[in-house]
């Protein structure tokens, strides 16, 4: 005889199926919400997020620190920790940057006339209240970029509510700008820097001298101990006088600075004016 299947069951299930696509998954409990810190990382004890000491995925055994705690392995996701917070689970959320998505999510039926009138066609999933639309790409996630409206991508994370309908498209420039505030005057230059002559020239001979420079300066903000606003403004600064002209830059990279910006406490405000400033102070 067929036993009933159970929901939470079915939701471990969803969640293996999701992992084994490359979708990092988490479970959610009553409220909808990630589970709460774990004994070791309660009160803030671990440094809290986003300014642990070592940014990155969360490695605690059981669900932690939120949108961290997504995994695609299924040997975590089934572990004895994991399993025990499925058994109290009441949905699957996943980490859309993390499987290079972004979710626009519209919160109602202003906001969605407006992402039809606006946006490029997409995947859709129906909401209790509104849609989410599904993109291809990654950025800084953001809340109330509109009435109405967020964005989940990096450091976020999103219910999943079924497969949707629609073709996924790439994340658009009008999604993008949804996130970028208007800059607060900018600063003085704390010293001359010296910018490359432009004319559409590229700054690198090969792919893998960006790629070399987009990590350095990744790991110049993570290895930050203090001073970390104008760390990460310097660190804008010397990325665009040496990539800023060329076009070479793309807005992957620049949402992997601010990315680790905001792993060391910058709100996406500050890590917005920071790049607008050291643009304006290079001129461009």
């Amino acid at each position: 005889m067929t036993q009933p299947t159970d929901t939470r069951t079915e939701l471990l299930r969803t969640a293996l199926s999701l992992a084994a696509s490359g979708v990092p998954v988490l479970p959610l409990r009553v409220g909808k919400v990630p589970f709460g810190n774990c004994r070791r990382c309660a009160d803030s004890a671990c440094g809290g997020r986003p300014n642990m000491k070592t940014p990155g995925p969360c490695r605690c055994p059981a669900p932690c620190h939120g949108w961290a705690a997504a995994a695609t392995d299924p040997a975590v996701l089934t572990s004895p920790a994991r399993t025990a917070a499925w058994r109290r689970a009441v949905a699957v959320a996943y980490h859309p940057g993390g499987a290079g998505l972004t979710v626009v999510d519209l919160d109602d039926a202003d906001a969605i006339a407006w992402a039809r009138a606006t946006l490029p066609a997409t995947r859709t999933v129906a909401t209790t209240r509104g849609e989410h639309w599904i993109y291809r790409g990654v950025m800084a996630s953001s809340n109330g970029v509109r009435p109405g409206v967020d964005i989940k991508s990096t450091m976020a994370y999103a219910r999943y509510l079924g497969p949707g309908t629609g073709v996924m498209a790439d994340l658009p420039d009008a999604v993008r700008a949804l996130a970028v505030k208007a800059p607060s005057p900018a600063r003085p230059a704390p010293r001359t820097v010296s910018v490359p002559a432009g004319g559409g020239e590229c700054c690198h001979r090969t792919p893998a001298y960006l790629e070399r420079g987009i990590a350095m300066a990744e790991q110049r903000i993570t290895e930050a101990r203090s001073a970390v606003h104008a760390t990460v403004y310097r660190t804008f600064l010397a990325v665009l006088s040496t990539h800023g002209r060329c076009g070479c830059l793309t807005d992957a990279h620049v949402a992997r600075l601010f990315t680790a910006a905001q792993a060391k406490g910058e709100t996406l405000r500050h890590c917005t004016d920071a790049w607008a400033n050291a643009r304006t102070t290079l001129g461009l």
